[in-house]
């Protein structure tokens, strides 16, 4: 790859990252695979070392000025790359947190689960997740392939409702060539979904099915009152 000696080092430590997050990290890797992406020619170890045992912790190397940064022999360039992530994160926990657009209503549920499956030509499942107060904490693809495939669809339902807390679910797919009518497995499937999320306190508002421009909620035919 090129003519970088620590490429091979850096293809080790970002497959580190993909397969396992930075639960597996040291600091001094995860500051050291921040500055890939500002010092691409260099070694990037050995100034991760030196800017933790001069600031004490990854923390305090973000939030150290620009010209601090540059004291210890970053370029300008760099010095403001690390000392932009704390505003980004800040910007990220605001959208995240406090985006009044995320709050999940009866009204906007179809549609916000709709852009989804657009250009999709292949059966997906989508899960949102939502806290006490109706506010969306994740929404995303799950899984490709028919919603009545296998049991795996459950398990990562339980496991994603568990580390976001959630309150409530909605889950969504799609009939690619077909029309948006639940089918008798997509209300067999739906039913498990539901009670394995009871025996955790979460509770299944809606299950959407998608097709084209079309949808159907299965609340509104009044099959989800017939769960409780």
């Amino acid at each position: 790859m090129g003519d970088n000696p620590h490429d091979g080092h850096r293809d080790r430590l970002r497959k580190k990252f993909i397969l396992n997050g930075t639960d597996t990290m040291e600091e001094h890797e995860l500051l050291e695979l921040i500055l890939y992406y500002a010092i691409p020619r260099k070694d990037t170890n050995p100034i991760s070392h030196k800017l933790l045992a001069k600031f004490g912790s990854i923390s305090a190397v973000l939030d150290s000025s620009v010209e601090n940064l540059k004291q210890e022999g970053l370029s300008e360039n760099c010095a403001i790359y690390l000392n932009l992530l704390p505003h980004i994160c800040r910007a990220y926990m605001d959208d995240k947190f406090g985006n009044n657009d995320k709050i999940v209503t009866d009204d906007n549920i179809t549609e916000k689960m709709k852009y989804k499956f657009i250009g999709i030509n292949y059966e997906i499942v989508v899960l949102m997740l939502l806290d006490s107060k109706n506010k969306e904490v994740f929404c995303g693809t799950i899984s490709k392939g028919s919603i009545t495939s296998n049991e795996i669809h459950i398990r990562k339902i339980v496991e994603l409702a568990i580390i976001y807390n959630a309150k409530s679910a909605v889950i969504s797919h799609n009939h690619p060539s077909g029309i948006a009518l639940p089918s008798g497995e997509d209300m067999a499937a739906t039913r498990r979904i539901f009670e394995s999320l009871k025996l955790i306190n979460v509770y299944l508002l809606d299950h959407i099915i998608v097709a084209d421009n079309d949808c159907v909620s299965m609340r509104q035919t009044g099959f989800m009152d017939k769960l409780r």
